[in-house]
Order: structure tokens, then C-alpha cells, then sequence
């Protein structure tokens, strides 16, 4: 039988992992693989993907993956065997002395220290989700993002270790193994293996050993010193569990500090023997991790001594080198240069090794793997009972990821968000930072009255830039506050759960559920929604999520909407705000179906996730995160806003020759804007004033509206120009056309100038499009 005919609650063994390439590499790597016993969790909502436990940890796959899966018919979990207890004093008494300095590992004679004034860089890896970028913030100082969904940290972070000038640490993507399967993963792998940091700080989730120490394996078998941070050390405590520390640094050859990032706890002597090992190249001991007696060790030895001087020129380690032919690794096989008779030679090597071991040379380099990590375990690690946090994420499961309950529950916590957002918390704060800027501005009108400051700098202080800056600081409290109810989603494990429940609806759209989260993040601002697609392991699916996620409508665009609802549809403004944010969806979906029959055919990627168990979201991470967008808004504000309110205050005030005009109709802007304005006759918005404050948009959405207080001077004028029509088009034609330059410049960034250059003009015929349908259907009623 497969996989899928697995029931719910069932466990078997299984026999072999069926499938090819890159996708059955990762299933291999993350622990499917013969004779390891799978557990059937659950099925999503709409009854695929399917969650299985493995390893001591949850994984997610699709059903169609899951068929190529043979396992044994069901049976009884395999009982373990009790190991001794320790009491919690005895746990954090025992001796650390360590390598290096105190330790009998430490060998003075062959020591070569580097130069005093060499900095010692270090590579931070870990598998996705296990605490890294909570350790990189404790190390540095630096005030990153982390979230509790894998894949948040989607390109390379460098910064200094506090304390130890000389020094640089890169923050690297989450990865499962050194085989590459998705394009943040190779970020990984490349600055490892072509930058050669001086030293490596591989952080292991100390609650799921087993499955961490996969990545550990091969990142001994580079050579470069390392040392291991078994992060989460007090959840492991907590729940009775423990990990004899001097008898795993003795199993895998490198220093092994118990830490806790969270709490900073443990983190000074980590640091410490980060240091060391990367001052005096202290390399991990060489530890063959194959039986002699068995096929995979006479087989990665003889692909050794084959590919030797290849590797060395290459400046590979052989041992690496070696494991990684023997997986089929294409990249690697490319830069060794082989010749075509090494080429046969290492074919019928690892065929003869196939043979031996009675399965494939991927899965039997898997179970070396796995079966030396089992006997270090087995050794060292002191099992804790079910965790508390695991416990409690199943009973959340229940209700939040429940196959009659889950998408009602998705759709109510966003629409909770939503109305917070937009008609409590952030409407109450608007309003009063609203007074506090209209109080301001009458104050700073009569101060330079008083002073008979002249008309021009009045109107330049007044008009310009209270009240167009003015009018988009207005909105900083809803873009922080839903900033505050996306981080929360982020930080719970939520996000994860999200991808989950959505796969097989995104999957008939041509995506994977993991696109779903950029497309969230995109909610909040379309940038980091964009490079967030990065955790995509497949280039159609990551092209697909960029090109769609613009029409998810970030927040940069609220003040426009707040704007127009509360001058056309002020009874209406909840209805309207939901509305638009629907259209778009409607209109990501309608893009989506068109891309899937044209320019993107074939089948989303697979769908493998691991579940994280929910965490309660740090205050501190959280309240970093807000800092961070609103200085970025700030920084927006006073910036690019400022000056497109100083220039569009400029263009309108003066004509060609520099005179300052009574009506703006004769001014530089009016001449610019009218040449566009045409365009937009038909769509119910042919107001030149109009078509200047779009033009700003492409600067930074927000400028809108300050563009639009500016140009009309009072909301009444603006009423009177415009139709209830006419309103409604133009907020459909803002939720759709090209996004700002930040966000055209990372789409360049991910995809090229072409694809940007396509997105942009594509977005504005879009809405030029939808805000035509809209404006003639709405004057019909």
C-alpha cells in the first residue's frame, strides 16, 4: 500500500520513496526514507495536503506526492526504551569544560592562528524555523525580523558580533540539507561552499535533534570549524528532557553549547568557542560516519579516491564531495570537471553500491545519515515527554486548521483584522493624530501671519507640506496597526497553518499553498510580499506569486482609500474598504487562471511544509517589526512625499516662465497632466489634477493623496469634480495600477528589468480596463 490509503492516526513503516530529482531528494532529506516508522496526523480542510509525524516533527505533502510512498500495512508505534531520568539540578550541574582552551581536543602543536588583524567571518546555519535570526539579533545587536514560519529570513544578513570588532556573521536562509530545493536554499549552500567563512555557527533545535543534525552531518563533512548551538534548551528542560553535552561534542567532533536565544541565555559562551575554533581553525575532527562492513562506505570511499584531485582543485572536501556525487548532485558534478571515464567509473560505483545496500544511492547516503544521527541520539539525548507547546498546538489545530472549521476560521480572523484595523484601533488613533496635525497647522498658518511671513513660503508651508505630508502621517496608525495583526499571525505559527489549509484552492489557480504567504505579507506592503517569494522552491511558482502579488493591496494604499471613502461613501466606508480589498483578490485569482493557460502552464511545485508547534509572539520582535514600518513611513514621508509635495506644489503654482499663476489651470502641471488626461476621460476621471496625483502614486502610493489635497485644495473641490462613478473607478484604478518604485525596483531585483518593465505597463492597462467595466456599470445603476 501507499501513503495515502495511510488512515488518520495509523502508523507504518516505510519501504521506499518513489519519484525523481530534486523533489525526492528533499523528501529523502527530511527524513522519508526506508524503514522510519510515519504517523497520519491529518488531512486540510478541502482534504489535501496531508500532515504526517516523522522524526519526532510534523511534515506536510500533497496526496499525489504521498502515492509514491510504499509502506508496510498499519501497526503499533515501535516502543522505545526507557532511558534514565535526571533531576533538573543534576541537568544543570554537569561540567561543560569544552573544546578548545580547557579541552583535550584542543591540539597546541598544530594550531595555526590567524593573523591578529584578519576578520573572522562566520556563517549562522540552521535548518528553517529553529531560532537562527533570534540568535543572530542576540549576537549582533540587529533588530531583524523573525517569524515563525519557514522561510521569513529570504536573503543574507551580515553584522558584527557584539563585543568582537574584528568579526562579521551572515545570517543565511533556512535549509533543510546542503541539496539545494529551493533558491533561498542555494544563497545557503553557495556562501558556504564558494565564501569559505572562517568558522560556521550551526544552531539545532534541541526539541527535534534528530531531524537538525541531518544539516549538521554534511556541514562536518566541509571541513570548516564549526561550532553547534542547541538552541531551546529550556523548552527541552522544562519538559524533562536533556542532552548529555560532553558525550555529543565527542560523537560529532565540534564544540556543543546549550543555548536559549530567546532568553539570551548561554549565549557569551558560544560565542566564546565561535571565536576560538575560528581564530585557530580548529577543524571538526574526521569522523566516518559509515559502517566499514557495508556497501555505502566501500562505495562513498572509492568515489573518494576517484574524484580526489578534482576536488582539490576545486577546493571542495573530498568528503562533501564525494556524498554529494553519490546523491546525483548535478551542480556539484558540473564543477568537478570529470572526465567521461570518471563519469562511468563513479556510474558503476555507484551501481556495484546499489547492489550492496539493496536500495537507491540516495536513499542509502539518507540512511547513513539518519542511522548514525539515531546512534548519537540514542547516546546522548535524554527524550523529553510531549511538550506543552506541542499539546497546545494540537488542540489549537483542532478548531483552526479542523476540516469543517478551518476556512471559517481563516475568514473570520482576517475579517477580525480587517475591522480592528479599519473601524477600531486604527480609526481611533487616525482621528486623533488628524486633531493633533489640524491643530499643528493652524498654529504654524497664524505664527507666520503674525510674522508677514510672504504668500509663497505661507502657501509652500501650508498647502505643500502640512497639508500633503500632513495628510498621509494621518495613516500611520491603521498601516501599524495592521502591520501589529500580520506580525502577531506571523510570529503564532498561524502563517504556516494558512499555507496548509489554502493549498489545493491555490492549486487549481497553478500555486503552491506556500504562495500564499507572500501574497499576505503583500497585504502589508508589496516589497518584502516580493521578496518573501523567495521561500518558493520553484521558478514558475516564485514568477506566478511576484507577478500576482501587487494586486493584493498593500498598505500604502489605505490613505487613498480612507480618503475617498470618507469624502464619497462615508455611511459606506467598512463596505467599500472590503470591497476593494476583495476586487483584488477576485483579480489576482482572474490573473492567476490567465497566467496558469498561458505564459505559465504545467503543475504547481509540491507542496512540503513542516509545521512549527505555535509559539506566543515575542512583544519585543514584535514591537521591532512595527518600529521598523513606521520608520520606514516616516522615512517615506519626509522624503520622497516631501519632495513630491514640495515639486507638485512648484508645477502648480508656476507656469513656464517661472510666474507664479492665480489659477492653476495656466501652471507647468496643468500643461504635463493635460497631455494624459484624455486617457482617462473614458473611465469617468479626466480631471488633470486627477491624472497628476496617479502620476505621483508611482513614487509612493501615499503621495495621492497629499498630491490631491494640494492640487484641489479642500475635499469639497474634489467632490465637486468627480462623480460617485467617477470616485468609484478611480479607487478600483489606485487598488490596481503600477505599484511604487520600491516595489517595481524588487521585482527587478527577483525577476529582471523586463519582467519589471511587463508588470508595470501590464498593471496600468489592468486598471485602466477594470476601472473602464466599473465606471459604465455603476452609471447604469
Amino acid at each position: 500500500m501507499n501513503l495515502s490509503e495511510l488512515q488518520i492516526g495509523s502508523t507504518a513503516t516505510i519501504l521506499s520513496v518513489g519519484g525523481e530529482g530534486a523533489l525526492r531528494q528533499h523528501f529523502l532529506d527530511m527524513g522519508l526514507i526506508q524503514g522510519t516508522e510515519v504517523t497520519v496526523i491529518k488531512y486540510a480542510p478541502m482534504g489535501d495536503p496531508i500532515e504526517l509525524r516523522i522524526h519526532g516533527y510534523e511534515l506536510t505533502i500533497r496526496l499525489d506526492d504521498a502515492k509514491n510512498i510504499e509502506i508496510s500495512a498499519a501497526h503499533e508505534p515501535k516502543k522505545e526504551s526507557a532511558q534514565p531520568r535526571q533531576t533538573k539540578a543534576a541537568r544543570q550541574e554537569t561540567h561543560h569544560p569544552g573544546y578548545g582552551e580547557g579541552g583535550k581536543f584542543h591540539n597546541r602543536k598544530e594550531e595555526q592562528p590567524l593573523p591578529e588583524n584578519e576578520t573572522l567571518t562566520f556563517a549562522l546555519v540552521g535548518n528553517q524555523n529553529c531560532g537562527k535570526t533570534t540568535l543572530f539579533n542576540q549576537l549582533t545587536g540587529s533588530k531583524q525580523h523573525v517569524g515563525n514560519f519557514p522561510g521569513v529570513t529570504v536573503d543574507r544578513k551580515d553584522g558584527v558580533i557584539r563585543g568582537y570588532d574584528n568579526t562579521l556573521i551572515t545570517d543565511l536562509p533556512g535549509i533543510y540539507s546542503m541539496s539545494p530545493y529551493s533558491s533561498e536554499e542555494i544563497v545557503t549552500r553557495e556562501f558556504v561552499i564558494r565564501e569559505k567563512p572562517k568558522g560556521i555557527i550551526n544552531i539545532v533545535d534541541a526539541t527535534n535533534i534528530e531531524r537538525n543534525l541531518y544539516l549538521t552531518m554534511q556541514l562536518l563533512e566541509l571541513g570548516i570549524p564549526m561550532v553547534v548551538a542547541l538552541n531551546m534548551m529550556d523548552e527541552l528542560l522544562i519538559n524533562d528532557g536533556s542532552v548529555l553535552v560532553n558525550e555529543m561534542e565527542e560523537a560529532l567532533g565540534v564544540p556543543v553549547i546549550p543555548i536559549s536565544a530567546a532568553k539570551g541565555e548561554g549565549i557569551e559562551e558560544l560565542v566564546r568557542h565561535a571565536v576560538h575554533v575560528a581564530k585557530y581553525q580548529e577543524r571538526p575532527q574526521e569522523i566516518d560516519f559509515c559502517k566499514k562492513d557495508e556497501g555505502i562506505h566501500r562505495g562513498i570511499h572509492a568515489v573518494m579516491h576517484l574524484i580526489e584531485d578534482h576536488a582539490q582543485q576545486e577546493e571542495i572536501p573530498v568528503r562533501f564531495a564525494a556524498s554529494k556525487m553519490m546523491e546525483g548532485d548535478d551542480q556539484l558534478a558540473e564543477q568537478l570537471k570529470l572526465t567521461e571515464n570518471e563519469k562511468r567509473l563513479l556510474e558503476d560505483i555507484a551501481k556495484q553500491t546499489e547492489e550492496e545496500t539493496g536500495m537507491d544511492r540516495s536513499a542509502a547516503i539518507a540512511q547513513m545519515r539518519f542511522d548514525y544521527i539515531e546512534t548519537v541520539c540514542s547516546k546522548t539525548v535524554i527524550k523529553p515527554k510531549e511538550s506543552r507547546e506541542r499539546i497546545r498546538s494540537r488542540k489549537i489545530d483542532r478548531l483552526l486548521t479542523g476540516k469543517y472549521t478551518g476556512i471559517p476560521a481563516f475568514v473570520a480572523i482576517m475579517g477580525l483584522v480587517f475591522w480592528l484595523t479599519f473601524n477600531v484601533i486604527g480609526a481611533f488613533l487616525q482621528g486623533l493624530l488628524e486633531s493633533g496635525i489640524e491643530s499643528l497647522t493652524v498654529l504654524a498658518d497664524q505664527a507666520m501671519a503674525a510674522a508677514n511671513v510672504s504668500s509663497v513660503i505661507r502657501s509652500l508651508v501650508i498647502d505643500g507640506i502640512f497639508n500633503g505630508v500632513g495628510g498621509v502621517l494621518s495613516f500611520l496608525p491603521i498601516i501599524v496597526t495592521l502591520f501589529f495583526f500580520l506580525s502577531l499571525l506571523e510570529d503564532s505559527g498561524y502563517m504556516a497553518r494558512v499555507a496548509f489549509i489554502m493549498d489545493k484552492l491555490l492549486r487549481k489557480l497553478g500555486l503552491s499553498g506556500r504562495s500564499i504567504v507572500p501574497m499576505l505579507i503583500g497585504f502589508g506592503c508589496t516589497v518584502p510580499g516580493v521578496m518573501a517569494s523567495r521561500t518558493l522552491p520553484s521558478e514558475r511558482d516564485r514568477k506566478m506569486t511576484i507577478l500576482l502579488t501587487p494586486f493584493m493591496s498593500c498598505t500604502a494604499k489605505l490613505p487613498i482609500y480612507a480618503f475617498f471613502t470618507a469624502a464619497f461613501f462615508p455611511k459606506h466606508g467598512a463596505l467599500v474598504m472590503i470591497g476593494l480589498y476583495v476586487f483584488g483578490i477576485v483579480m489576482g485569482i482572474l490573473m492567476a487562471l490567465i497566467f496558469k493557460k498561458t505564459a505559465f502552464k504545467g503543475e504547481a511545485v509540491p507542496f512540503v511544509m513542516e509545521l512549527p508547534n505555535y509559539r506566543m509572539p515575542g512583544a519585543k520582535n514584535v514591537l521591532h517589526l512595527l518600529w521598523d514600518k513606521a520608520r520606514d513611513f516616516l522615512q517615506r514621508a519626509f522624503t520622497v512625499i516631501f519632495l513630491a509635495t514640495i515639486v507638485i506644489w512648484f508645477l502648480q503654482n508656476f507656469d513656464t516662465g517661472l510666474n507664479m499663476v492665480s489659477d492653476s489651470q495656466d501652471s507647468m502641471l496643468a500643461l504635463a497632466a493635460g497631455v494624459l488626461a484624455p486617457v482617462f476621460i473614458p473611465v469617468g476621471f479626466g480631471d488633470w489634477r486627477i491624472v497628476t496625483a496617479l502620476i505621483s502614486g508611482f513614487m509612493a502610493k501615499e503621495s495621492v493623496v497629499s498630491s490631491l489635497t494640494v492640487l484641489f485644495g479642500s475635499t469639497a473641490a474634489l467632490q465637486s469634480s468627480l462623480t460617485l462613478a467617477g470616485a468609484g473607478a478611480l479607487l478600483v484604478f489606485c487598488l490596481l495600477y503600477t505599484p511604487c518604485v520600491a516595489a517595481i525596483a524588487s521585482v527587478k531585483r527577483e525577476l529582471g528589468g523586463k519582467w519589471a518593465v511587463a508588470m508595470a505597463a501590464g498593471q496600468c492597462v489592468i486598471a485602466w480596463i477594470a476601472s473602464f467595466v466599473i465606471y459604465h456599470i455603476a452609471l447604469l445603476f
